[in-house]
């Protein structure tokens, strides 16, 4: 298991240091409870929803004053506190997910995923998109035909170098 400087590894956590999946519920149960949206805590915070959302979800790592004014709309303890700046170890199940909403994001990348490798490299040359220096919005537009899912991915060219 990789660690950081402020990630133990499991076999020496403390009965009060959560993993993330536990971090992670009591943050969903609490915004549950409380009837908040990703997009109305992260307006009191100051942050990106869709960051916010993958950091309470494990994926990221937060600040320490982000962090604590996450637990102070969320009432949530200092254990959490501590979860959500711990540094993530980055991993994802490699079956294809049953949600609908994610399956058909896999299924974009699966059916675009070639040909936007083909245009980006047109474009930019021999090199990748960043998710690292990246950002993310997901914005609903109102259509009569049926209301549209807009996703903008926006992430630094990350050329490939010869050595």
């Amino acid at each position: 298991m990789k660690t950081t400087p402020t990630q133990t590894p499991s076999s020496c956590k403390s009965d009060s240091q959560l993993t993330k999946e536990q971090m992670t519920d009591r943050i969903i149960t609490a915004k549950v409870k409380k009837q908040l949206t990703w997009t109305a805590i992260a307006e009191q915070i100051g942050v990106n929803e869709v960051w916010l959302a993958s950091a309470c979800l494990g994926m990221n790592s937060m600040k320490h004053d982000i962090a604590e004014k996450l637990c102070a709309i969320l009432d949530l303890p200092i254990e959490v506190q501590t979860a959500l700046e711990m540094f993530p170890y980055k991993q994802w199940s490699f079956e294809i997910p049953q949600d609908p909403l994610i399956y058909r994001l896999y299924e974009i990348v699966g059916v675009y995923g070639e040909t936007l490798k083909e245009i980006v490299h047109e474009k930019f040359g021999d090199g990748i998109m960043s998710a690292i220096d990246f950002s993310m919005t997901v914005d609903k537009e109102e259509n009569p035909a049926g209301d549209r899912v807009v996703i903008t991915m926006n992430g630094k060219f990350l050329p490939y170098k010869s050595w």
